[in-house]
């Protein structure tokens, strides 16, 4: 049923092959009973460049392919064949600098991107038909030996298994796994459950509910001790129904510098705040981007040498652009494995915090390094900060979804919302598929909710219900909440709710509050028309909006 294409190093040359076993590897592939498995044992030293399997598949026009994106931000949904996704910028224009920059937090480098009826889905994918709730997935067992890709090209008629091998280096005599995939079809919530916790063996996640609040989407790094406490206090009329306060970025004097607070906006330091929210009942969170430092950092200054270096340029190699550039720390240097533990020794067990947010950790496997893939190395790294932060709860963000299902307790399953509903000019010039966007973040907090409770708790990202600092009207408000209600299990504001009216506190408990929800079906209608029906404590009910304007059906019945 597969074809086989296979690019490698060997003897100082590239050489490509189709056939199961020749001179240089023999690939061992067995298709049956449910699962597709290959190993490869090379024959010389060889330096893998691609390792495809591809079969000829009829899709007709009710047909839908399930893609899920790079990472925790990335665009994924139900594509049909005259869909497309975009990538980096509509500019044809711009500078390949800028396209670098912008592209630096996805797989544009290494994927396709803009041709219509032509998706790629990490980890896992599935088939359905429109209206239908059958479905045929195909999932990977694990990611640890690189990331598994599945491609359709639906106009072209062909589905192709993809293990990104690049960097991938094997000695003669060696054996690696390649593909370890189950097919499985079914009732979709079957099919998820027998993925999860029959073929992975994941275990249900320790958490299943977290409500409250985060400082990031109000402030951004303006926080202070003034405001963070005065926030907390604004959660009391809405108590019984919150359980997590969380401290996101700025309270650190750098990025990077975690050890070292900003004094003059937390001159009782960070143990203070953690008290005060466990005063208040909750438990305390914290936000770091564990692998990275900014620009000017303390930390970056004194250990250059920590840095991962540009494969092509031996530069240190440049993580995110935010906060005036940050660059990435190499986990396989020791000193930095020491490092990290003193952070996360202090964080959670001397300032006790109970849960961290764990941010741009992409940015650890952007390239191929000392013989290992991309997958290889983010779960890698996703070992390291389970190691480090022991029981205590993890919340990642900015990752490879594969790389920490059944590993991290919570994880963000959608890019930031934006304050704005209707996008800015970032948006509208489609600069990539994972800056924050209020209908990207909707679109994948519904075509992700799958991950709910099996691979981890799912977090949608922010909803609003203040009125300043934000252009949304009420009813894209609501909306916002309600899916994230519905479809996700991390449910956190910015606002100060203290300056909530009673109508809107009982939006917020409503929200919060932990219900039996169940989705039934969750299809774009038409293009830019989405319907979710639901059960909610049992009852029916079914939500249908235009993702673009936030106009929708929602009345009190369905809130």
């Amino acid at each position: 049923m597969f074809k086989l294409y296979a690019e490698m190093k060997t003897g100082g040359a590239v050489a490509a092959y189709s056939s199961f076993e020749n001179d240089c590897y023999n690939f061992d592939f067995q298709e049956e009973n449910g699962k597709i498995k290959g190993v490869l044992k090379a024959k010389k030293d060889i330096k893998m460049l691609n390792f495809t399997l591809s079969c000829e598949k009829n899709f007709e026009s009710d047909d839908l392919f399930y893609a899920n994106g790079y990472q925790a931000w990335t665009t994924s949904r139900e594509f049909s064949r005259s869909d497309c996704l975009n990538g980096i910028m509509k500019i044809s224009n711009i500078s390949k600098f800028t396209k670098d920059l912008t592209g630096i937090s996805g797989d544009y480098s290494f994927a396709q991107y803009g041709k219509t009826g032509v998706f790629h889905s990490y980890t896992y994918c599935y088939f359905r038909k429109k209206g239908s709730r059958e479905i045929t997935l195909y999932g990977s067992k694990s990611e640890r030996q690189g990331f598994t890709v599945f491609e359709a090209d639906m106009n072209g008629g062909k589905f192709l298994i993809k293990k990104d091998v690049e960097g991938l280096a094997l000695s003669a005599g060696q054996e690696y796994e390649i593909f370890d995939i189950a097919v499985i079809s079914g009732d979709f919530d079957k099919v998820f459950d027998e993925y999860f916790f029959d073929f992975i063996g994941v275990n249900k996640p320790k958490i299943d509910h977290l409500a409250g609040y985060t400082s990031w989407y109000n402030y951004f790094q303006k926080i202070n001790e003034d405001i963070i406490l005065r926030d907390l206090d604004g959660l009391d009329r809405a108590k019984e129904e919150v359980n997590i306060f969380q401290v996101d970025d700025g309270y650190e004097s750098a990025v990077g510098d975690w050890l070292f607070p900003d004094s003059k906006k937390f001159p009782h330091g960070m143990k203070y705040i953690a008290d005060k929210i466990h005063e208040k009942g909750y438990k305390a969170g914290i936000w770091l981007a564990p692998f990275n430092a900014q620009r000017g950092s303390a930390i970056l200054k004194k250990h250059p040498e920590w840095l991962i270096r540009d494969n092509a340029t031996g530069k240190p190699l440049l993580g995110c652009v935010g906060w005036g550039g940050a660059y990435t720390f190499d986990i396989y240097n020791e000193e930095f494995r020491a490092y990290l533990k003193r952070v996360f020794d202090t964080v959670l067990n001397k300032w006790g915090y109970d849960m961290v947010k764990l941010d741009f950790l992409y940015s650890q496997c952007m390239q191929p390094r000392n013989g290992k893939t991309r997958g290889e190395i983010m779960c890698d790294g996703v070992d390291l900060l389970r190691e480090v932060c022991g029981d205590k709860l993890i919340l990642g963000c900015g990752v490879p979804l594969g790389a920490c299902m059944g590993i991290f307790d919570a994880c963000r399953i959608s890019c930031d919302a934006n304050k704005v509903f209707g996008g800015q000019l970032m948006n509208k010039v489609g600069v990539n598929c994972e800056i924050p966007s209020s209908q990207n973040a909707i679109n994948n907090t519904i075509f992700r909710s799958h991950l709910d409770g099996r691979a981890f708790c799912n977090d949608p990202d922010v909803f609003f219900l203040r009125d300043i600092n934000i252009k949304y009207n009420l009813e894209q408000k609501l909306l916002l909440g309600k899916v994230n209600a519905v479809c996700g299990n991390v449910l956190f504001v910015s606002d100060n709710a203290g300056d909530f009216s009673e109508k809107t506190m009982g939006y917020l408990k409503s929200f919060f509050k932990k219900k039996d929800y169940k989705i039934h079906m969750a299809e774009y209608v038409s293009r830019d028309v989405i319907s979710l029906d639901f059960s909610e404590d049992g009852v029916q009910k079914c939500l249908k909006f235009n993702i673009m304007t936030g106009k929708s059906n929602i009345r009190d019945d369905i809130l």
